[in-house]
């Protein structure tokens, strides 16, 4: 049933977005894994007619490319793993008409109209089903840093949302408490992994106990494996480990193409794609009237226990790669 709906919707797109009547191509920048949404931009380019060149790389270094490329980037969109990264490099940005954000839940919305959420996620503490009991789960993510947990936490410094994460911990905590954090972790013996499938993955083989993720992450091995060894849980409502942050998609300044653009913009807004989204993406739409996924927290609960921080105010991410390479994580 969720596949014909999932079909119906792609149906309902493809007559929403006609296909183009002269070749068009789109050049995209994605800091969006290809596992994710290489099937998103198929389906955008069979609807469409429009061929997409992407380009996948990592949130932070392709926002630090952009920088660097400047007026020459042959980029037309940048999507990004948070928004963070979308603050940090939004002068490069063209402005978008108010009206594409009016229909996005009020937490997601960029009130400053230069790029626009595509999706939301919380980050989580997962954690071995065989080994940690309830009373060994913290109440905050300052907890880790406790002798209790020594050699049994992982995190990925070089990943994008995690760097989100420690410039949220910075808006909150201010950087001298930011800086102590990451320095009692580190004391602490917590292991480095790439990604955060990767933290997932070792906490199954029995490396580690915990690890700091994306919720949507463990939603991926719950799939094929409903009896896999890993759980996932929040801290206390408020703590800042419970960072409710977005990936969204910028058209960037430069380009010669923002009308094809825009359309992109709108394909990754509509119904279906929204759907895909969340449904086989695991994470939390920003419009509502959508077929809700069961697996996820409510968003009313997400909402609820979220640190309150303004999405566009964790856009410092130069000081926060500053503040990683100082502590010597990256």
């Amino acid at each position: 049933m969720r596949a014909l709906k999932l079909l119906a919707g792609c149906v309902a797109l493809a007559l929403a977005f006609p296909a183009a009547s002269q070749a068009e191509e789109l050049t995209i920048y994605s800091g969006r894994g290809e596992a994710l949404i290489g099937p998103i931009i198929k389906q955008f380019e069979a609807d469409t007619g429009i061929k997409a060149n992407v380009r996948y790389a990592g949130t932070s270094e392709l926002a630090t490319l952009l920088q660097e490329e400047g007026d020459q980037s042959p980029a037309d969109v940048f999507w990004a793993q948070d928004g963070g990264a979308l603050g940090a490099i939004s002068e490069l940005f063209a402005d978008l008409p108010a009206e594409m954000n009016e229909g996005i839940a009020e937490a997601f919305r960029n009130v400053n109209n230069k790029w626009v959420p595509t999706s939301g996620r919380s980050r989580v503490l997962v954690y071995s089903k065989e080994r940690v009991k309830e009373d060994d789960l913290p109440a905050s993510i300052n907890d880790l840093t406790d002798e209790k947990y020594r050699g049994k936490v992982a995190w990925a410094p070089t990943n994008g949302s995690f760097q989100a994460f420690v410039t949220a911990y910075r808006v909150a905590h201010g950087d001298e408490a930011t800086k102590a954090w990451l320095e009692g972790m580190i004391a602490n013996d917590t292991k480095v992994y790439k990604n955060n499938g990767s933290q997932i993955e070792g906490i199954a083989n029995g490396e580690i106990d915990f690890g700091l993720v994306n919720n949507y992450y463990l939603g991926r091995y719950l799939v094929t494996d409903k009896d896999y060894p890993v759980a996932m849980t929040h801290f206390a409502s408020g703590d800042v480990g419970n960072l409710l942050n977005v990936a969204g998609a910028g058209i960037v300044s430069a380009s010669d193409n923002q009308e094809t653009a825009r359309k992109f913009l709108d394909y990754l807004l509509s119904p279906a794609a929204q759907q895909y989204i969340t449904l086989q993406g695991n994470e939390y739409p920003v419009i509502p009237g959508l077929i809700v996924n069961t697996t996820l927290e409510s968003f009313a609960t997400i909402q609820d226990i979220s640190p309150r921080i303004d999405i566009d105010q964790i856009s410092d991410l130069e000081g926060t790669l500053a503040l990683l390479r100082e502590v010597g994580l990256l």
